[in-house]
């Protein structure tokens, strides 16, 4: 079987990984993949957002079934074209993929049907979002509606902040047409939990859930990244709690989504907060999320190709979706100066050990060797029978991968530890 896997980045090393355990899968193109997978999948230099040449390189090559992972393509409408000349794919349609693609549009959604969220306004003009500021209580939380690589969210302390917060995406254009429009919403507080699901646009199959640490300095300081480590299971996501976000958010969602005439099938992503009045919604991705796919996958005992597919054919109803009990840790290596100003281009080195648990992210073959092309460079995962020996043995492994301006966070999951105290 032939799998044509859209995407270049940690999450796509690690379920190109995941989907080399069927028997079945004889060839992975990875478009545009990177230096790092080139040993598991064949990488073909064709990037994520360039729709017509996946189209054409999937007419012109034997591709049985496509995994479209990224939001961009998914946004683009990947999913419809590759549909359209005969192949089946892992993801949403374009019209799904606006649940990620427009916060505007979620935000609306989740009103509309009575989805537990914070209180927001959206606003396309900027002397009208300023004015609301100047009442608004704080801190705020200033979101960019379109798609900006998980950085358009910014958590704003003072009313200064936040006003420069919406200038910078309004006026200044920082993230580009994603931040024309503007979402400001309520702050909310509590632990954060990642929920992914898969679902078939009727039933919905939760992953084990994840804990990300998205600011990039220790004791979650300084600014959102797009993630700098995961754990899973998060602690502070109890059978009850799963309980509760299955009847009032999951469920409700794919009928919402379904009754607005955009059916939602692959990888639906919930950034959940618990709240003091229950779980709420912060934010859905149409994807698996990155970095913590790289911790929910190895914790998936099914067959992930044969999920996929059931979430593709409609039937994932009957098909089982099983977990380990273990617990397992990411923890992400990247490049000094991330998600801001940074240099690249410095050989990588890892001892086997550590790439046989590493996914690799931003990075590319330069004259046969591996260096650094991006702000998160790798993420190393560990399994363990526990948290602290998951975190343990993540750190030792993620220790033996070196390039000249390597950084990472050194408390990644201590959070989820004192949890379990």
């Amino acid at each position: 079987m032939h799998i044509l896997v859209v995407g270049g980045g940690g999450r796509e090393h690690a379920i190109i990984k995941k989907l080399r355990e069927n028997p079945a899968v004889t060839e992975i193109y990875a478009l545009p993949g990177n230096g790092g997978m080139a040993g598991q999948a064949k990488c073909v230099p064709i990037a994520a957002t360039d729709i017509d040449g996946i189209v054409e390189f999937a007419r012109t090559h034997p591709v049985d079934y496509a995994v479209v992972t990224p939001d961009d393509p998914l946004v683009l409408g990947c999913v419809d074209r590759l549909n359209a000349i005969g192949i089946p794919c892992f993801g949403p349609k374009q019209n799904a993929a606006m649940l990620e693609g427009s916060k505007a549009f979620a935000k609306g959604l989740m009103k509309k049907y009575g989805i537990p969220t914070a209180n927001y306004q959206v606003f396309t003009r900027l002397d009208e979002a300023l004015a609301y500021l100047e009442t608004a209580p704080m801190p705020t939380v200033v979101k960019a509606d379109g798609l900006a690589l998980g950085k358009g969210v910014l958590i704003c302390a003072t009313r200064a902040e936040a006003e420069q917060a919406v200038t910078d995406m309004m006026v200044n254009a920082k993230f580009g047409a994603s931040g024309a429009t503007v979402v400001i919403e309520e702050f909310l507080e509590g632990p954060e939990v990642s929920v992914l699901a898969f679902t078939d646009g009727k039933t919905v199959k939760p992953m084990v859930s994840s804990m990300d640490h998205k600011r990039a300095g220790d004791g979650d300081t300084g600014l959102n990244t797009g993630g700098m480590g995961t754990v899973a299971p998060n602690p502070y996501y109890t059978p009850e709690i799963a309980q509760q976000c299955m009847a009032e958010i999951f469920l409700p969602t794919i009928r919402a989504m379904a009754a607005e005439g955009r059916p939602f099938s692959g990888c639906l992503y919930f950034g959940l907060m618990l709240t003091k009045t229950g779980p709420k919604v912060i934010e859905y991705n149409c994807r698996f999320g990155d970095p913590e796919t790289q911790v929910v996958l190895p914790l998936l005992k099914s067959d992930l190709l044969t999920v996929m597919q059931a979430t593709t054919n409609g039937t994932l109803a009957e098909t089982p979706v099983e977990f380990s009990d273990q617990w397992a840790c990411c923890v992400i290596t990247a490049s000094a100066g991330y998600p801001e100003h940074y240099a690249k281009g410095f050989p990588i080195t890892m001892t086997a050990e550590a790439a046989a648990h590493t996914d690799v992210a931003g990075a590319k073959l330069a004259d046969g060797r591996l260096v650094t092309a991006g702000g998160r460079v790798t993420g190393t995962t560990a399994v363990a029978g526990t948290l602290a020996g998951a975190i343990r043995e993540a750190y030792r492994l993620a220790n033996q991968v070196e390039f000249a301006n390597a950084y990472r966070r050194r408390d990644i999951g201590q959070r989820a530890l004192q949890a379990l105290e």
